[in-house]
């Protein structure tokens, strides 16, 4: 094993912290615009979070494998995942089941912070109706499954989608989203001091409440973080060099582990001295997200940076169980679960303590794996030839579901360069609420459709309010125009199906569209004599 001093590695750490502080430093915390960033770091070098682990000692108990362990382990919940009873009623399109997460109350508090700016900023008569704001976001779902390198290709005739075009104009789309705004600008001033989330709090809030109300998550739950890639300045930007996009805004997720339905989020909003006083960060972390679905027997697969023993003993005193690996630098560990160079090949050892057992497996030589388990009641060596505990091999089922729930929300996201934190935010919540909406929409209604032709229908649903109000208003037009052109006057072909810009003198009896000769069809006609014999 590679040591490395700690005097080596502070220069590197010490150059990254000083330049995101002198970033951050000039960043004011009542504004949510800001130019990009563009920082060289090299590709090992990251920030640290949260505090230092504190120290801790516990009595670890050598055992046998196979041998059950001194706890007995709390009974599993047992159902699967599913919607809860009231969301099962409601739900039988995929406009509903989105409407479950994005709700038409939250969609009004953006309407009327939108209207606000777009008359201080524009014009006193700026307005956007609601089926408008929601034909903007089928816009975005629709961006999202095309993927096209700029806003203007989606208007294109040979690479844009037609509804897209049929939708809205590309410059209202722009001036919508010029003006999109969550908050009262006026008195966030006043809320930022106690809230650093304050430009995007309020509809956050109702979005993670929905997340929590409308799912039953089953047995098995991931806790992970997820960066949303952003450049955008703010005081809780990371830098993470260890994923693609190194630059963004970190959240804290909890998802089901076998529908990836996301069940709770917590944005990371940097370091507070005032917060994690009594509690170490990750043992908050966990706590928050797990506090909805306390004691009913559920299991929580964390990562080393959460799991600790301290950990899994709150969490039992919850009926929670805990499975996840352990950093081998934590102090809580015996020191004989530190050593490697000693060990065989694809051997285990078992430590044992109140309410947990830590599991030490050697994949290969000086190289341990150490897995801390509070759901198993015996850690027992499967008869293949790695000979891999069943801490490790259920560790390695359950581990995947916020990296499955990373990649499938990278695969159509609505995310776009944007100057705007608070947009970010909001982009990444279209793309969390129509995830959610996929499993609402299959587990209600029993249809199994691609996720992606369910956003290109989603995007439909959201756009007919506005599709139909557009059209009815068009044809009130048409039908507003006189019969025939004013005397000496001739209109132009409404229709243009066989011609470029005739000139017509006649309306089309259905469309009430003026059309030329071209683009007439002639309907043979007959007498009322022919006409009576038909009918009889």
């Amino acid at each position: 094993m590679l040591c490395v001093s700690q005097e080596s590695k502070m220069p590197k750490t010490l150059i990254t912290q000083q330049a995101l502080d002198m970033i951050l430093s000039q960043v004011n915390p009542c504004d949510s615009d800001g130019e990009d960033i563009d920082l060289q770091l090299s590709s090992d070098t990251e920030i640290s979070s949260g505090k230092s682990s504190q120290t801790s000692y516990f009595h670890f108990l050598i055992l046998q494998v196979g041998r059950p362990l001194h706890h007995t382990a709390i009974e599993s919940y047992t159902a699967d995942g599913e919607p809860t009873t009231l969301v099962r009623r409601t739900v039988s399109s995929r406009l509903q089941s989105f409407l479950c997460f994005i709700t038409l109350d939250m969609l009004r508090t953006v309407q009327d912070w939108t209207i606000q700016h777009g008359r201080q900023t524009q014009h006193d008569s700026w307005f956007m109706d609601l089926p408008e704001l929601m034909a903007f976001i089928a816009i975005l779902l629709l961006r999202g499954v095309i993927k096209l390198p700029s806003l203007r290709d989606a208007w294109s005739a040979k690479l844009g989608h037609p509804l897209i075009s049929s939708i809205m104009a590309r410059n209202h789309f722009q001036d919508i989203m010029r003006h999109l705004r969550f908050d009262d600008m006026d008195t966030r001033s006043e809320r930022v001091g106690t809230d650093r989330f304050a430009a995007v709090s309020d509809v956050w809030g109702s979005f993670v409440a929905n997340c929590i109300s409308s799912y039953s998550p089953g047995r098995c739950i991931t806790i992970d973080k997820q960066l949303f890639p952003t450049k955008t300045p703010c005081y809780f930007l990371q830098y993470i060099a260890k994923k693609p996009d190194k630059f963004g805004i970190k959240f804290w997720v909890a998802c089901d582990l076998k529908s990836k339905y996301v069940c709770n989020i917590i944005p990371y909003l940097g370091k507070d001295p005032n917060c994690y006083t009594e509690k170490r960060l990750f043992d908050h972390v966990v706590m928050k997200l797990m506090e909805p679905f306390m004691d009913k027997g559920r299991t929580v697969t964390t990562d080393n940076f959460f799991t600790s023993l301290s950990l899994a003993q709150q969490l039992l005193s919850r009926k929670t169980t805990l499975l996840g690996t352990v950093n081998k630098s934590r102090r809580e560990l015996p020191l004989s679960a530190k050593q490697t160079l000693d060990r065989n090949e694809y051997s285990t050892q078992v430590f044992s303590n109140s309410g947990a057992s830590l599991t030490v497996y050697a994949p290969k030589r000086k190289k341990t794996v150490c897995i801390l388990s509070s759901m198993h009641s015996v850690v027992e060596t499967g008869d293949t030839r790695k000979k891999k505990p069943n801490t490790v091999t259920d560790y390695d089922s359950m581990k995947c579901g916020v990296d499955v729930v990373d990649q499938m929300l990278r695969e159509y996201t609505v995310r776009s360069v944007t100057r705007r934190w608070p947009v970010a935010v909001f982009y990444n919540m279209i793309d969390i609420a129509a995830l959610n909406a996929h499993v609402l929409y299959q587990t209600c209604t029993g249809v199994q459709e691609r996720r992606v032709d369910f956003l290109v229908e989603l995007a439909s649903e959201l756009a007919q309010s506005h599709l139909e109000a557009k059209n009815a208003k068009k044809e009130k037009l048409l039908r507003q125009q006189p019969p025939i052109p004013d005397k000496g006057k001739r209109a132009m072909c409404q229709v243009n199906r066989r011609c470029r810009n005739n000139h017509a003198t006649v309306r089309c009896v259905d469309c009430y569209k003026y059309t030329c000769g071209k683009c007439r069809k002639e309907v043979a006609w007959q007498c009322q004599a022919c006409a009576d014999e038909v009918e009889d």
